[in-house]
C-alpha cells in the first residue's frame, strides 16, 4: 500500500511536470512575435513589474523572449530526441533480426560516433545541413543516438540467450517476429525513459550550439542567443539578462530529468522498492 501511494504521487507529479512544460511550450508560441518587438525607448531596463526580466539593448521584453526561446528549444528536444529514440531502437534490434555481421558493423560505428567530441560532430553537421533550426535539429538526431542504442543491444543481447526466445525459435517463429513479438514488450521502458532523458541533452546542445553561433539564426528568440548576447552586458553590469533566462533553461532540462527518473521508478521494481 505505501509503495502503491508512493508511485501514485509520483505519477501526478509527472502530469503536473508534462502539463507545465505544454503551457510554457504554448506560451512561448503564442508570444512569439511580441518577443521580438522592439522599443529603443525602454532599452536597458531593469526587471520590474512591467518587465519582470527587465529588457535588453534593443528594448524586448526578455521574459518573453526567454518564455519564446524555450518554447523552441521543447519543440525542437521534442522532435530530435522522438528521431534519436527510433534510430536507437532499430538500430539495437539489428543485433537479434540481422546476425552477428550486421551486429558487429553497429557495434563498430556507435563506437565511432561516440569516439568523435560530441559537440563538434554536432557542429559539423549543423553547419553541413545549413544550420538554423532544422539543421540543428538534424544534427542533435544523428548523434544522440549512440548510448541508447548500445544499452539496447546490450538488452537484445541477454534476451537472445532467455528460454522463450530459444523455444519461439525453435516453435519456427522467424527472427523478425521474435524480435518484435518477444523482445519489444521487454525493450519498452528502456525505450521510453531513454526517450524521455534525452530531452535536457539535446535542450542544451542546442543552446550551446547556438551560443557558439552555429544553430538558430540570431533574429530567432532562442535560449543560446540570448546568452550570447547577454554576456556582452555583464561586464555593464546587466546580469539579469544571463541570469533570468540560464534558470530558467535550467528548469526545464531539469523538469525533464525528473520525468525520466519518474518513469525509471514506475517501471524498475528496483527502483521501485527503494
Amino acid at each position: 500500500m505505501r509503495m502503491t501511494n508512493r508511485r501514485r504521487t509520483m505519477a501526478v507529479w509527472m502530469i503536473l511536470t508534462v502539463l507545465l512544460l505544454v503551457l510554457v511550450t504554448a506560451a512561448g508560441w503564442h508570444f512569439r512575435e511580441a518577443a521580438s518587438l522592439t522599443d529603443f525607448s525602454r532599452k536597458n531596463l531593469a526587471p520590474c513589474p512591467a518587465y519582470p526580466f527587465g529588457t535588453d539593448f534593443m528594448g524586448r521584453d526578455m521574459f518573453l523572449r526567454t518564455l519564446a526561446g524555450l518554447s523552441s528549444s521543447i519543440r525542437l528536444g521534442v522532435i530530435t530526441a522522438a528521431v534519436s529514440a527510433v534510430i536507437a531502437f532499430f538500430m539495437g534490434l539489428a543485433a537479434a533480426v540481422l546476425g552477428r555481421t550486421a551486429d558487429a558493423v553497429i557495434g563498430g560505428l556507435i563506437d565511432l560516433i561516440m569516439g568523435i567530441p560530441h559537440i563538434l560532430l554536432l557542429i559539423l553537421i549543423s553547419y553541413a545541413c545549413g544550420k538554423g533550426f532544422w539543421g540543428v535539429t538534424i544534427g542533435i538526431s544523428l548523434t544522440h543516438w549512440t548510448s541508447l542504442a548500445r544499452l539496447i543491444r546490450g538488452e537484445v543481447l541477454q534476451l537472445k540467450e532467455s528460454t522463450y526466445v530459444k523455444i519461439a525459435s525453435r516453435l519456427g517463429h522467424g527472427k523478425l517476429k521474435t524480435a518484435f513479438a518477444h523482445m519489444t514488450p521487454h525493450l519498452l521502458p528502456q525505450f521510453v525513459t531513454g526517450l524521455v532523458l534525452m530531452f535536457p541533452h539535446a535542450i542544451l546542445h542546442e543552446a550551446s550550439v547556438t551560443f557558439l553561433g552555429f544553430g538558430l539564426p540570431p533574429e530567432e528568440p532562442a535560449v543560446g542567443i540570448i546568452l550570447s548576447a547577454s554576456m556582452k552586458c555583464l561586464v555593464m553590469g546587466k546580469w539579469c539578462q544571463a541570469l533570468f533566462p540560464g534558470l530558467l533553461l535550467a528548469g526545464a532540462v531539469l523538469l525533464f530529468h525528473f520525468l525520466g527518473q519518474g518513469l525509471l521508478l514506475l517501471w524498475d521494481p528496483e527502483n521501485a522498492h527503494r
